[in-house]
């Protein structure tokens, strides 16, 4: 699928809803970023690659998660930093994964994105509530595409 044809079944209100919300009950950060063009090479890969672009790396508690969408290589994928990996492992990137694969087959996309959120942000809150005064909004909410 095209990329533009992609984001113009986004529902992009919603996501970014999705994300503020998921944000707003702990100190973690959510991205969503859709690949414009061809994607060269592994989806993980160039996932990683966007997370150190986006600065992603750099917030205070290293608990950001970027989910990472490539429509025209139909490829999708979900990168966590330091500390969720040490807290949650790949378990949980791998069940997003699952989950979200069966909204993409369905056309559902912003679906299968604000689910991803929602289950990401019930893990942020468990695992890293909000507890610093001021510790707000680290990165923009909005999706972002290259």
């Amino acid at each position: 699928m095209r990329t533009k044809e992609f984001l113009s079944k986004l529902e992009h209100d919603r996501i970014v809803r999705a994300i503020r919300e998921a944000e707003s009950k702990s100190s973690g950060q959510i991205r969503v970023h859709i690949q414009r063009g061809k994607l060269a090479g592994d989806p993980l890969e160039a996932a990683q690659k966007k997370f150190h672009a986006l600065k992603m790396h750099n917030t205070r508690d290293r608990n950001a998660v970027l989910i990472y969408v490539a429509p025209r290589a139909h490829k999708f994928a979900i990168v966590g930093d330091k500390a969720i990996h040490e807290k949650c492992g790949e378990v949980l990137c791998h069940r997003l994964v699952y989950k979200m694969r069966g909204h993409f087959r369905n056309e559902k996309f912003t679906d299968a994105l604000v689910e991803a959120i929602q289950e990401i942000g019930d893990v942020l809150a468990t695992e890293f509530p909000s507890k610093k005064a001021g510790s707000g909004n680290e990165l923009p909410d909005e999706v972002t595409g290259t």
